[in-house]
């Protein structure tokens, strides 16, 4: 049991880059688990066979209930890597379930008179089916602890990039007040430029009256103020890494998606894509493409980008690339969880070095006096 456990971790560890403590959690757990339903079996079989002790497991009922209950494993198990729909919520009430049967059937073993079973057994496994169904209850507030924290730091930053960007929008509002206030001195320079045949001047002159306008019409008005706020955040960061993004985007007004949810999917998209596409050499691969459409109730965002190094993929499921460890990896997760919210999904596929994220979602329009 103890070598189980230790090789349940180290797998866990290294091939699903899950937390240690944790994974030796669930592996201790596990078999208990494991244990409590093995001499479950073997209880019922003889039962069944109306023996008057409980059979040893070298014998012939103990071995049929090691390979039945084995068996039974490995059919569970390709049944779970059959349903890639299932959700987190979907796991938890089936382990749940199993682990209540569990407890059941302790109890019920108690009260049959064809099997003797000593006082202490049915003791020792009563308490352990008990901290059993405590110990998932313990794993659930976890990863309900681990996710918020996770949409605690998106809205962390939403709420950053709402101060910065509500500061940049008053700058360039001042700047075309400004603008316009002179207009008439523009005016008469241009015209003074043009007369003495100075052209190259008289553009460059407009190209600097310019700017602040193409400031403003560069940016992405949806009128949800998180998707503005993060593609405005990100399109800076793009232009930093010498990445060109282009957004179009066709957002619907006063629906039943929460600005958290919105965040954690369409956040998670182009900070992957910034990610991959700042690794590209190529400047002319250095891209993100982000579209944003509805179609009747449902809203879909797609964000493409191009990539130089393959996404690592265990089990149908993208991993995370960097190596810092923390909150990595809970992006992609977290916009899952989102979307499963509006009975969405997300799919990502790549080919021909580019990367392509799809997430579809169901939504409802609500009145103004909701929101």
């Amino acid at each position: 049991m103890g070598l189980e456990t230790v090789w349940f971790t180290v797998c866990a560890v290294r091939f699903q880059k899950a937390d240690t403590r944790m994974s030796l959690f669930i592996g201790i757990f596990y078999e208990v688990a494991v244990f409590l339903w093995q001499f479950l079996f073997t209880a019922w079989l003889a039962v069944m066979l109306r023996y008057p002790v409980l059979p040893d497991t070298d014998s012939v009922v103990g071995q049929t209930a090691v390979w039945l209950l084995h068996a039974l494993l490995v059919v569970l198990m390709v049944y779970l890597a059959g349903r890639q729909d299932i959700t987190a919520e979907g796991a938890f009430r089936l382990i749940s379930a199993l682990l209540v049967a569990g407890f059941l059937a302790v109890i019920t073993l108690s009260e049959q008179t064809t099997l003797t079973v000593s006082e202490d057994t049915i003791t020792m496994w009563t308490i352990l089916s008990v901290v059993l169904m405590m110990s998932i209850l313990v794993f659930r507030l976890r990863r309900q602890y681990e996710s918020e924290r996770e949409l605690a730091r998106l809205k962390s930053e939403q709420a950053e990039l709402l101060e910065r960007d509500y500061t940049t929008l008053n700058h360039a509002y001042e700047i075309n007040a400004k603008l316009f206030h002179d207009f008439h001195n523009h005016i008469g320079v241009l015209q003074q430029l043009l007369s003495h045949r100075k052209t190259e001047e008289a553009l460059q002159y407009l190209n600097d009256l310019q700017a602040p306008v193409r400031e403003m019409t560069s940016a992405v008005w949806t009128g949800e103020e998180t998707a503005d706020y993060l593609i405005g955040s990100k399109a800076l960061a793009a232009e930093v890494e010498g990445i060109h993004l282009q957004a179009q985007v066709e957002y619907p007004r006063h629906t039943n998606i929460r600005s958290a949810d919105l965040c954690a999917i369409l956040g998670n998209f182009l900070d992957n894509a910034l990610e991959a596409a700042k690794q590209v050499p190529e400047p002319k691969r250095k891209f993100i493409r982000l579209t944003i459409r509805r179609i009747n109730q449902m809203l879909i965002i797609k964000c493409e980008n191009g990539f130089s190094v393959l996404p690592v993929e265990k089990d149908r499921t993208l991993q995370t690339t960097k190596q810092d460890g923390g909150l990595h990896g809970w992006g992609l997760k977290s916009a899952r969880t989102a979307a499963e919210k509006y009975d969405g999904t997300i799919q990502t596929s790549y080919a021909d070095n580019i990367f392509r994220a799809v997430a579809t979602l169901s939504y409802q329009c609500i009145s103004t006096d909701e929101t």
